[in-house]
């Protein structure tokens, strides 16, 4: 009898043992910056190129200013948000408001929620739009700086699946994307939400009925307390956790010292979920003001702003068809189809991704105006796809005297690029060569001298991309001169396919992370 309480001890020990193992392996990353820096960007993030970001949410109702209505709307005065610092100068939004629902103490923010119907919103017909436009993964905003969920939240009541809509729009997102095998990912913003709204007594946003929304009255510059971070943790990981988030994007107020412990919980975490789920995942950060994550550890993100040069991990920009805001507005600014694909072609030759943001209307509708812009992206790259999807830098990203101007928000100072600037692309033994206006003669690519060691192996063959036109080309000293083809194809960024003898060794960057 003894031994058999031996074996049965031991088969406990062993079914133990075992299980602590697995849960060993299933918790390859621990909170802390040495381990984090295992993570590798996948390979599909770095393929993808293209994603479609989705400002949707209550601050469409109003159709005023941006995103930033719920901020700005208590506010009488303008107001520096790094700071708090009141200005003299009126804020506009406040007095549209006052104008159009009345004072604030009359019509708060969170009225605006019933009007939130997005009666016309589709998921399959938005995925199918994104999907035309050649995009590889979606990323709904979660829950903006307002703290109002877009999806089945388990932490407040304030949410899309409950008021408003009364859907789960990023779950219906979700399920549309991945029937059409894109990636899905969602946003948060809602660290900043510490500092979204005014406190005054007559203002709604003290009214303890709604303090689970507006939070409790505190200073401008307070830290969030432990329950306000606890709370960013705990949605963030329910948006992550319900919907297998393949990206996970965050915003700036996310990179402030205060949410370092926030960091790594959430980074662990999720890196760890992602191994149990046999997925490879990317986190989005940014670094505005603070440098919050050691690179490598999650991918950058740059708001409305590129790289004037490779970067060898890979990065992303985050902007907007509308120059003038994220959110839908009635004065909306829409930025033409050659300017984004400019940007679009500049970016991946710098090893990064662009993820353009739509902004549908309240009702659920995308306006015409963005649909075609993201049309006729989607038109160019069924042309030149296979110069962007799962290709890498060169050893230079380009060639001609328009430069981007490096970091957040740059992309306001727009230089238009010419027939005489280049950008390249590499994938196996192809280096593709786009000419950025359609050229007025023939086209020299000095990057390609036979003086030069950038390009040692012979080329074998170029074309058009587009077209059945033959090539014809010649390399000497001077550089690699290929002949203006004699009939345009395309409006935008033209795409030269070069054929080496032999495919690349690996010199070219992009390789890492």
């Amino acid at each position: 009898m003894k031994q058999y309480f031996i074996y049965f001890h031991f088969g406990l020990l062993t079914i133990f043992n075992l299980l602590s193992l697995e849960a060993q392996e299933s918790k390859k990353y621990e909170p802390t910056w040495e381990s984090l820096s295992q993570y590798k960007s996948p390979k599909w993030f770095q393929d993808a190129k293209l994603g479609i970001f989705i400002h949707w949410g209550v601050y469409a109702v109003p159709e005023y200013g941006n995103e930033w209505y719920g901020y700005q709307m208590y506010r009488k005065k303008k107001t520096n948000h790094n700071t708090g610092k009141t200005y003299q100068e009126d804020n506009p939004t406040y007095q549209y408001h006052v104008k159009t629902y009345g004072e604030p103490s009359e019509f708060g923010y969170k009225d605006f929620i019933p009007m939130f119907k997005g009666e016309n919103f589709d998921a399959k017909e938005w995925i199918s739009l994104f999907k035309k436009a050649g995009a590889k993964y979606v990323v709904p905003v979660g829950e903006h700086c307002d703290g109002f969920a877009m999806y089945n939240s388990s932490h407040t009541r304030w949410n899309a699946v409950d008021m408003g809509p009364k859907r789960d729009v990023l779950g219906e997102l979700a399920v549309e994307a991945r029937n059409e095998h894109l990636k899905v990912g969602s946003s948060s913003h809602l660290a900043f939400g510490y500092k979204w709204w005014a406190y005054d007594k007559n203002f709604d946003t003290t009214n303890p009925e709604f303090q689970d929304f507006y939070l409790k009255p505190h200073g401008y510059l307070d830290p969030p307390t432990p329950e306000f971070l606890d709370l960013f943790y705990k949605r963030s990981m329910d948006m992550i956790e319900k919907y297998k988030l393949d990206l996970m994007w965050f915003d700036f107020g996310f990179c402030a010292p205060e949410y370092e412990e926030n960091r790594l919980k959430i980074l662990s975490d999720y890196y760890n979920l992602a191994t149990q789920w046999n997925k490879e995942v990317v986190l989005n950060y940014k670094k505005i003001g603070w440098e919050p994550i050691p690179d490598g550890a999650a991918v950058l993100d740059l708001e409305r702003g590129k790289l004037d040069r490779i970067r060898e991990l890979p990065w992303q920009t985050d902007t907007s068809i509308g120059r003038n805001s994220w959110s839908y507005v009635k004065d909306w600014q829409t930025k033409p189809a050659g300017e984004l694909i400019d940007d679009f072609v500049d970016i991946v030759s710098k090893n990064g991704n662009l993820l353009l943001n739509v902004g549908p209307k309240a009702d659920g509708t995308i306006p015409n105006d963005q649909k075609q812009v993201l049309l006729e992206i989607g038109e160019w790259l069924q042309i030149n796809g296979e110069a962007i999807y799962e290709t890498r830098p060169w050893i230079m990203y380009g060639e001609g005297k328009t430069r981007s101007k490096m970091g957040d928000h740059t992309e306001y100072e727009v230089h238009t690029m010419t027939e005489n600037d280049i950008r390249f692309t590499v994938k196996g033994n192809t280096i593709y060569a786009f000419v950025m206006d359609w050229p007025t003669a023939d086209i020299l690519i000095t990057s390609f001298s036979t003086r030069l060691t950038s390009l040692a192996d012979p080329i074998k063959n170029i074309s058009f991309l587009g077209s059945n036109e033959k090539i014809s080309w010649e390399r000497n000293e001077n550089g690699l001169k290929i002949h203006k083809p004699q009939t345009k194809v395309g409006k935008h960024a033209f795409a030269f396919k070069i054929e080496l003898e032999k495919a690349f060794d690996g010199i070219y960057r992009g390789n890492k992370n």
